[in-house]
């Protein structure tokens, strides 16, 4: 299996390379700092620099031909302001969509968040900012069903910790926090698991395996 990683070098992003090419499977890193490719290197992957904040549709779907599922894992990340939020959480993610439908990669997961909303609002104009855009970019991605396999994974609170192999997975869990090392395996499983397709999914810890929870989501 060929996946296509937008966001390469983010922390989901590199546990995801490590563990897809630590199975044999090729993964892609799509980069905008040619200073980070050493990094995915490292990992396994396969590094592009490609700034998704500016690139073409037809220049994302260039490097998506012939990949078997693309992962939008990228983010703005901390300290970005409210347009960056539209610009790489909103827009990036609904690119590469648009450019996996042209390359004709069925297999799409993007890495939401919980309480992604494209109505949002509240007391902190950057967090509602990033719900907005992150609920936007789902709403998107939901309405190319014809074109994509989706999947929207929605984590609640990451944290570095070690990751245990087991989660809650469903439609609503309820607030919790979930370790980046198990959300990246979740994604994993997720590609593995063709009837994962057409679900919103959030993601906790919990006391279930992986793979357990993923096919138990899986079974509709």
């Amino acid at each position: 299996m060929r996946t296509v990683i937008a966001g390469g070098h983010g922390q989901i992003a590199l546990r995801l390379e490590r563990l897809l090419t630590g199975r044999g499977d090729a993964a892609v890193g799509l980069i905008r700092n040619p200073a980070q490719a050493d990094d995915l290197r490292e990992v396994g992957a396969e590094p592009v620099v490609l700034d998704l904040e500016a690139a073409s549709v037809d220049e994302v779907a260039s490097v998506l031909r012939g990949a078997d599922a693309a992962v939008f894992a990228a983010g703005a990340g901390a300290g970005s302001g409210a347009e960056r939020k539209t610009t790489v959480d909103r827009d990036a993610a609904v690119l590469l969509a648009d450019a996996a439908a042209m390359a004709g990669v069925r297999r799409f997961l993007i890495v939401s968040s919980m309480g992604a909303d494209a109505g949002a609002t509240g007391s902190d104009p950057t967090m509602s900012a990033y719900l907005r855009a992150k609920g936007a970019a789902d709403d998107a991605i939901r309405s190319r069903s014809d074109t994509l396999d989706w999947t929207i994974l929605r984590p609640g609170a990451l944290t570095d910790a070690a990751g245990t192999g087991r989660v809650r997975l469903a439609p609503h869990t309820g607030r919790g926090s979930v370790p980046r090392d198990d959300v990246a395996a979740v994604l994993v499983a997720l590609l593995d698991t063709p009837g994962s397709a057409g679900l919103v999914l959030e993601l906790v810890a919990g006391d279930i395996t992986i793979e357990e929870a993923v096919q138990r989501a899986a079974v509709r």
